[in-house]
């Protein structure tokens, strides 16, 4: 029996699928395909899939944790990117957590919460 995993994908909501989609595009991420329900989107060897779907306290609810090498640099990738104000979107500090990460946290347009972190040393 052959029971490897290639991949997992999150289904991401989007209460406002054409300005999530540039959204994402805006902070770097590539979108190979798309029709008006759904979106492949990737970063390096990452991907989600972005769907035209927005249940509000599905949205609300719905967290995305992205393990990066350098969380400064994309902390000022993110900033320089200005999503904050072109999408109206929130954008945390860097900070050490007790759980041995260093992150900031994202919320898209629709409200979904992004956590980008990297490890730190034990």
């Amino acid at each position: 029996m052959n029971l490897n995993t290639v991949e997992f994908k999150a289904f991401v909501p989007a209460r406002d699928f054409v300005q999530s989609k540039a959204f994402y595009e805006a902070l770097g991420f590539i979108i190979p395909w798309s029709d008006n329900d759904l979106a492949y989107v990737r970063h390096g060897d990452c991907a989600f899939l972005l769907q035209n779907f927005h249940e509000p306290a599905h949205t609300a609810n719905f967290q995305m944790h992205m393990l990066v090498e350098n969380v400064d640099d994309w902390h000022r990738h993110v900033v320089a990117s200005g999503v904050a104000e072109r999408f109206g979107v929130k954008v945390g500090p860097c900070e050490d957590q007790p759980w041995a990460m260093r992150d900031f946290v994202l919320f898209d347009p629709s409200g979904v919460l992004w956590r980008i972190a990297q490890n730190l040393p034990r």
